[in-house]
């Protein structure tokens, strides 16, 4: 086939047919959401960014949420740690305002990680943030009402492990805590997590709980009784999602799947290697590379990296929740602040080809990928030169079997020419020079 094409152009050929603009739902067997419960997805779907945070007493350690583990440290030491835990510089409408101003649609909080210690006022023990620490604030309290206040939805991370109470029955992790190996029970203790849900769920704004730790148990036979848990959730709040960072297909019972440290369908850090389902999905990432705090952990992506992963996950039909570790004295690392601010200005001019869109049928190409709204597609040229050359141009041939109104550049809205060939193909020309990056978008509405 031969197009010619201006010496100031990039000549791009797009296959369109075959497209689906809507995803599709489908939940596990033995569960039936209800009408709210699905609306509660299509939001969660339509917002492709979140943000994550992994926050507790951890933190003051400054080597991640894991450290009462991979440190070896008895927990009745680390407990301690509880009574100097005083974030005095926290400030949640700060907080919020600043992940809304990023672009995000909704936030996660570890409202109780592996360590056992609540950052919510609970009745189940005083190894809380509110009753166990002389800042007797309800962090999640605040932040969860900031965020409402924001228009961001609020859900809360969930750990069921526990190596902190004696009733939690012994998995791979944990074990040099110093805990007693003859006192475990996990009636008594999934009775402790329904008195935890039923909180987080009766007296703050949490529209979905993200739970962890399946994974902890040796003896695959192990029962958690989680559809029994999840149908108590729903119970609650029909309109609650769960989802589950179990690394297997989802569970009856959960609305959605979630990929730790990768997107969906890639597997580089060996924690996503299951399939895709068909529930709504998203990937959570560390912005460096700790999720809890880590003083010596300065890998943080750059904003030009997170934009091409928010570009790259919306594709996959994917949301992305972007995780930070706040510091002990209730700030966000500067260089977190930094990216949020970068993300967010992009997101000032973009996040309409990134929310409320889905995957197409085009593959994943060496220029870019592509998403889609009802009646447009988007063209995410993140990488340019991977265009082929010809001439002075670039063109990439792809079949089209579809008719188009329009092409535009989508920051600007200038027209751009385009042409359908008789033999199935659209050659459409964009401008050689000033391609914006990380990512030139260009935007087909479809006939």
């Amino acid at each position: 086939m031969k197009n010619s094409i201006s010496n100031l152009a990039i000549s791009i050929v797009l296959m369109l047919g075959g497209i689906s603009a809507t995803a599709q739902v489908v939940t596990p067997a033995n569960y039936t959401p209800t009408k709210e419960n699905l609306e509660a997805r299509a939001e969660f779907q339509n917002g492709r960014l979140g943000i994550f945070l992994h926050w507790g007493i951890y933190s003051m350690f400054a080597q991640g949420e894991w450290y009462l583990n991979n440190g070896k440290l008895l927990d009745s030491e680390y407990v301690n740690a509880a009574s100097g835990f005083y974030p005095s510089k926290f400030d949640a409408t700060e907080w919020a305002k600043a992940f809304k101003e990023a672009g995000a649609s909704y936030v996660t909080l570890t409202s109780r990680h592996h360590d056992g210690f609540s950052m919510f006022k609970t009745s189940t023990s005083d190894y809380n943030i509110v009753d166990g620490t002389p800042f007797k604030r309800d962090i999640l309290g605040e932040l969860s009402n900031a965020c409402v206040g924001e228009g961001l939805r609020f859900y809360a991370y969930y750990s069921i492990l526990d190596w902190h109470r004696l009733d939690y029955p012994l998995g791979r992790t944990g074990l040099t805590t110093g805990r007693p190996t003859d006192k475990q029970d996990y009636n008594s203790y999934f009775d402790f997590m329904k008195v935890q849900v039923k909180e987080l769920l009766t007296n703050y704004p949490v529209g979905a709980l993200w739970f962890d730790g399946y994974w902890d148990k040796k003896d695959p036979s192990f029962n958690w009784r989680m559809p029994e848990f999840y149908e108590y959730i729903h119970s609650i709040k029909p309109d609650c999602l769960i989802g589950n960072n179990h690394h297997i297909l989802p569970l009856p019972g959960e609305d959605f799947q979630m990929f730790e440290q990768d997107l969906p369908g890639e597997n580089t850090a060996g924690l996503s290697g299951q399939d895709v389902g068909k529930l709504p999905v998203e990937a959570c990432i560390t912005m460096n590379r700790s999720w809890g705090y880590n003083i010596g952990d300065k890998n943080y992506k750059s904003v030009d990296e997170i934009i091409r992963l928010l570009v790259r996950s919306a594709s996959k039909n994917s949301n992305l929740l972007l995780n930070i570790g706040p510091r002990p004295d209730g700030k966000l690392p500067v260089e977190a602040l930094e990216r949020l601010k970068g993300l967010g200005a992009w997101m000032k001019t973009y996040a309409p080809t990134i929310n409320g869109t889905t995957s197409t049928s085009i593959p994943v190409q060496p220029w870019g990928v592509t998403t889609r709204t009802a009646g447009k597609i988007f063209l995410h040229i993140l990488s340019p030169d991977a265009l082929p050359s010809n001439g002075n141009g670039r063109r990439l041939m792809l079949p089209f079997n579809g008719k188009l109104a329009s092409v535009t550049e989508f920051k600007s809205g200038k027209p751009l020419s385009f042409k359908a060939s008789k033999d199935g193909f659209v050659t459409i020309e964009v401008p050689a020079t000033g391609l914006d990056t990380p990512d030139y978008v260009v935007a087909l509405e479809l006939k």
